[in-house]
Order: structure tokens, then C-alpha cells, then sequence
């Protein structure tokens, strides 16, 4: 049961309990009991809102940051990591395999902004051995969701 309802409300966290009793073919209560335990044990770690920034009228430039660092004996990536994602401009931090060792996604307000955020903070850290910024230009899908529809021509057809 825990796989099929962590399945569903991934692609969807706003389906309501009722629903989901209806779907997983069980009572709401249940649904309920388990998405409180899995809460409670740290699975569920949060519930987001996926926006297409690209359609408001708020500047918003996000970007990957790939970081080479030295890892600390005894800790490995672990403080680093740490020391990173606590910056509130960081959304995410991953381990990862290859020339780099962490990617981190951030936001800022322009290009310079997260310029400078990279080379005042960022690469400053004493572990941090080197760093390469990526602007996202334009997202075609995030999480699963397709967010550049293509372009349909509705015009009417004219045949000679």
C-alpha cells in the first residue's frame, strides 16, 4: 500500500484523502493513518508547488552549480553539504558522480545576483577546490511535468 500511495501523491500531493480511500480501494481513515506515520518516519519530507516562473511577471533566473571539493576526513561531503544548503538562496544539493562532487540548484533575482552569490560565498568555502555555473534558460519539463506545450498552428488549412 505504502508504494502505491507514495506513486500517486508525488505526480499529484493536492489529491484529497477521499480520493485517495476511493482509489486505493480502502478506507480514508487508512489513508490518513499512514500519510501521518509517513510523515512522522521522515518519508514524506514536504509538500511543493511547481510554478512556471516564466509565465509571472517576477524575475526569477535559477541555475546549477557544479562544485569540486575536498572532502574532510572522518566526514567525507557530509559538512560541506552542509555548510551549503543552509544559505537560503540554495534550493538543492546533491552528491554526485564524476568532475564534480556536489550539484547545487539555486535562485536569484538576475544573473548577477547568482554571480555573485557563487563567487562571494560559494567559492570562498575553504574545501571548495573549483566551481562551474549553469543558467537554465528555459525549462521544457520539471518533475514530470511537461511545461513547454507545443506549438499547435490553428489557423485553417487552405488547399488550392
Amino acid at each position: 500500500m505504502r508504494e502505491r500511495l507514495l506513486s500517486i501523491i508525488e505526480k499529484n500531493s493536492r489529491v484529497d484523502t477521499k480520493e485517495l480511500a476511493v482509489i486505493m480501494g480502502v478506507e480514508e481513515i487508512d489513508i490518513v493513518n499512514e500519510l501521518a506515520a509517513l510523515e512522522n518516519e521522515g518519508i514524506i519530507c514536504g509538500y511543493h508547488t511547481m510554478i512556471d516562473w516564466e509565465k509571472t511577471s517576477i524575475d526569477k533566473v535559477t541555475a546549477l552549480i557544479e562544485v569540486r571539493v575536498t572532502p574532510q576526513r572522518g566526514q567525507g561531503f557530509d559538512n560541506i553539504a552542509e555548510r551549503i544548503y543552509k544559505y537560503p538562496e540554495v534550493n538543492s544539493v546533491y552528491l554526485i558522480s564524476g568532475g564534480y562532487d556536489l550539484l547545487i540548484t539555486l535562485e536569484g533575482k538576475s544573473l548577477k545576483e547568482v554571480s555573485s552569490f557563487v563567487s562571494d560565498k560559494l567559492s570562498t568555502l575553504d574545501t571548495v577546490l573549483s566551481t562551474a555555473t549553469h543558467f537554465i534558460l528555459k525549462k521544457y519539463k520539471d518533475h514530470g511535468t511537461i511545461l513547454a506545450k507545443k506549438y499547435e498552428d490553428t489557423r485553417e488549412k487552405v488547399t488550392p
